[in-house]
């Protein structure tokens, strides 16, 4: 059986298609296994893994935690709001001290892009990169990716339009270079002063009227607006930016064609999409959180040499 290509998980960027191809094969096993009455398996039984969060989050973390959970592994949680970082201590100290405790594997949040490489090149426990500030969120582009292909029983040559708040989100940068090692059309859609302008270097094409960009796409994933990521106002209003980029009933009601629609969460209900849009039969959304399981647990048993 092949093996994943590195020893961490720090962005997409860094591994191959193989590498994602080998993660979707081991989440398909896996999300088997979630299914059934006893989703236990003993697969990271003495494995211990830090999960190391130093900014907020909710669907991630349980996601990995419940991943966790079902491969029998040790978790320690540590939160920086309530550790000593909040006194001072560095991202290196803390993570000496949590490795003493002799740790194998580390799960990490961190505002700073590049966080969970400098982590790399100083600890010897595997890495996976759960978001490091607006630069990668690499299981979220995997459970993403992982999501089409189980709706369109294929991501190569699919065109998917990611919709939104490009300039801050680590979910697009990501979402961008999964979709595209495995062979997807790319579009990015939003006010020209949330789209880099680096970004159609990446191979991607730029859209600004959303109408277009939904009859041109098989998927339309959805991005909230960063506003804690936002140091100056980048459009008038949430009402203007709905008026314009919000996917509501009428726009899809519009098109000749179905369309998936999906969402990394949380969702601003009513600001880039409506609750009759979440909650439809094009909707994938719950799909993903269910998948985000299967997929993280693949990559923590494929990171451990379990495959």
């Amino acid at each position: 059986m092949s093996t994943f290509s590195k020893k961490h998980l720090l962005g997409i960027k860094d591994i191959t298609s193989d590498d994602i191809e080998l993660v979707f094969e081991t989440a398909d096993n896996f999300k088997a296994i979630i299914n059934r009455p006893i989703k236990k398996v003993p697969s990271l039984r003495d494995i211990t893994v830090a999960n190391i969060f130093f900014e907020n989050s909710t669907r991630t973390r349980i996601s990995f935690e419940l991943a966790q959970k079902r491969l029998s592994a040790d978790i320690v949680n540590f939160s920086a709001s309530s550790s000593s970082v909040s006194k001072g201590e560095t991202l290196i100290d803390t993570v000496n001290n949590i490795l003493a405790m002799k740790v194998d594997m580390v799960v990490m949040r961190h505002p700073a892009p590049g966080a969970c490489v400098f982590l790399s090149q100083h600890i010897g426990a595997n890495i996976i990169n759960a978001g490091d500030g607006t630069h990668e969120h690499p299981t979220q582009a995997l459970l993403d990716a992982f999501s089409i292909r189980e709706k369109l029983g294929s991501v190569r040559g699919k065109k998917v339009a990611i919709v939104g708040d490009i300039t801050h989100s680590r979910v697009a940068l990501s979402n961008i270079y999964a979709l595209k090692k495995l062979g997807a059309e790319v579009m990015v859609c939003g006010p020209t002063t949330l789209i880099p302008k680096y970004i159609s270097s990446l191979g991607v094409k730029v859209e600004h009227d959303l109408m277009k960009a939904l009859n041109w796409c098989d998927v339309a994933n959805m991005l909230r607006i960063q506003l804690e990521r936002q140091d100056i106002k980048y459009f008038p209003s949430l009402r203007e930016y709905s008026m314009l980029y919000g996917l509501n009933k009428e726009r899809l009601d519009k098109l000749d064609k179905e369309i998936v629609i999906m969402h990394p969460g949380p969702i601003n209900r009513g600001v880039e999409i409506t609750s009759d849009v979440a909650d439809s039969k094009h909707s994938i959304i719950l799909n993903q959180v269910e998948n985000g399981v299967a997929v993280r647990m693949a990559i923590m048993f494929l990171l451990a040499g379990r495959g």
